[in-house]
């Protein structure tokens, strides 16, 4: 991919130099602190961001959305938002200072979700049904390309939105027939509601021929280029995080509960180590390493967008990511 984004001087200053002491990221997150999170805590309780000279703040998010303004405005240097979504933004504010770094979800995590009691078991069973999805939702952001790719009547599916606290309610009780989320997400939320683990069906969009990336960490870019080497060290120090996540699924879940108290840790292990074999550690990514991209896919990607929605200008995949920032000492192995 292109480094056309950051001037060469400063890519030579990010190999030369370490990272600047105890320079502070403040970091907004796509959602609240859950298994999925827990790399980032142990990126900060295992030492690894102070190996950097980094310190950071993690926040808790409203969606896979949420994080794209908020770091496009300043007000969080760097965040995690999904990829299609941060596309999108850039088309309609061709100049913000955003891009993406680093791809976390290689398979995104995009589903759909329902009960095979209520007729859900594979995409053609949604025509005729009722859908819930969260209009801020990344996985309703996509489900039109998923729509396109099985060739289903959009028309024939009512949509009921619903927000983030009462979308698995409502399929747990039957009120809507399937909704749109991240599959760990709106798979264990039901269950936990009490609805057995035999009677969901999760359409993982990425199995039905979604093509596209899922969430990655963004950068506001002006921070980028005054410091690059911290963007570089927190990225290394993120893929030890993820690195220490798998090795130990239970210590991530407790670096998570000592800021959420309240998690149920049992489901939040479960849920990290879904979103660690489905998501994150990829065959692509074991073969290749952890953050970059395949570039003939993420052009399949682009024209996939192009379906369902209206670009302004033809999409440049060097402005929406760079792995300029991505370190190149074998940090991003996940082997």
């Amino acid at each position: 991919m292109t480094r056309a984004l950051i001037p060469a001087t400063l890519l030579a200053t990010a190999a030369a130099l370490p990272a600047a002491a105890q320079t502070h990221i403040d970091f907004a997150l796509d959602w609240q602190f859950e298994g999925p999170s827990a790399p980032y805590f142990l990126a900060i309780d295992n030492g690894h961001l102070e190996a950097e000279g980094l310190s950071a703040e993690i926040s808790a998010g409203q969606g896979s959305l949420d994080a794209i303004p908020k770091v496009a405005t300043g007000a969080y240097p760097m965040g995690f938002a999904d990829m299609t979504s941060l596309i999108r933004f850039i088309d309609q504010n061709p100049d913000a200072p955003v891009t993406a770094v680093m791809i976390m979800y290689d398979k995104p995590a995009f589903a759909v979700v329902g009960r095979k009691s209520l007729g859900i078991e594979e995409p053609a069973d949604l025509e005729g049904r009722t859908l819930g999805a969260p209009p801020p939702d990344g996985a309703w952001a996509q489900f039109p390309v998923f729509a396109a790719e099985q060739g289903l009547d959009m028309d024939s599916i009512t949509i009921e939105p619903v927000g983030f606290p009462t979308r698995e309610p409502s399929l747990a009780e039957g009120n809507v027939d399937a909704v749109t989320g991240f599959s760990f997400t709106s798979y264990l939320n039901t269950v936990r509601l009490g609805i057995d683990p035999e009677d969901m069906t999760v359409l993982l969009m990425a199995d039905y021929g979604l093509e596209l990336y899922g969430n990655a960490v963004i950068v506001n870019t002006d921070f980028a280029e005054d410091n690059p080497e911290a963007v570089t060290g927190f990225l290394r120090a993120l893929a030890h995080g993820v690195r220490d996540a798998a090795a130990d699924p239970a210590a991530g879940v407790a670096a998570i509960a000592s800021r959420n108290p309240a998690l149920n840790r049992e489901l939040e292990i479960e849920r990290l180590e879904i979103a660690l074999r489905d998501n994150i550690l990829t065959d692509w990514v074991m073969e290749h390493g952890l953050g970059n991209i395949d570039p003939d896919r993420f052009d399949r990607a682009l024209e996939q967008s192009a379906l369902t929605y209206d670009f302004n200008t033809d999409p440049d995949a060097a402005r929406v990511f760079t792995d300029a920032f991505l370190p190149g000492d074998g940090s991003l192995d996940m082997n």
